[in-house]
């Protein structure tokens, strides 16, 4: 398969990071072909030029190189720590870069947006992985998984990819190592699980 692996945290020494190596490692032990990104260490820009905005408009070369991969990714698996609920701002820049319409979607003819949309993706499923120092009940009842409605029914839904799996390791900040490598040992064990029969 052909796996996109995207990742949004500025720290190259985060657990997100440690978490992105152990799921590209394990990709390529199960021969997969893996594009991954690392979005900061990459320095992408996150800001939408007005003329990106356009639904035919003629796209920078890194920003169509993303496009083609993203159209071509049999999986996706997005890595990044849940910052007040969302995503990072350079990973909803590439959100709003990258899948965009005549990629990831499009509408019926003579629908000008306001309809329902046709998923174009091709991925047969989804994974998101975020860390976070909200602990499960609170995130739950006071701010209602944000990031799950965002991922799965506001973007992968809307795409056409409605194999969606979302995994949460919390609370970081208080976490140890040792606690911290049964959670990379449970990433890997997830890779196994969905990859080994793809």
């Amino acid at each position: 398969m052909n796996v996109l692996v995207i990742l949004g945290h500025p720290n190259t020494s985060s657990f997100n990071n440690a978490i992105a190596n152990t799921v590209v490692n394990r990709l390529k032990v199960l021969a997969h072909t893996v594009v991954y990104h690392d979005l900061y260490n990459e320095n992408f820009d996150a800001i939408v030029k007005s003329v990106e905005l356009e639904r035919k408009s003629e796209l920078e070369i890194l920003i169509q190189k993303h496009c083609n991969e993203l159209q071509n990714a049999d999986a996706i698996i997005i890595i990044h720590p849940n910052w007040w609920g969302q995503p990072p701002a350079i990973l909803k820049g590439w959100i709003d870069r990258v899948i965009r319409p005549g990629v990831a979607y499009r509408f019926l003819e003579g629908d000008s947006g306001e309809g329902v949309p046709i998923g174009l993706l091709k991925a047969k499923f989804a994974i998101v992985i975020n860390t976070s120092d909200t602990e499960e009940k609170r995130e739950k009842d006071l701010f209602g998984y944000p990031l799950e409605t965002i991922w799965k029914n506001c973007i992968f839904n809307f795409c056409g990819v409605t194999n969606f799996h979302r995994k949460t390791f919390r609370a970081i900040v208080n976490s140890t190592l040792e606690q911290r490598q049964l959670w990379l040992n449970e990433t890997k064990n997830l890779i196994d699980q969905l990859f080994k029969l793809a």
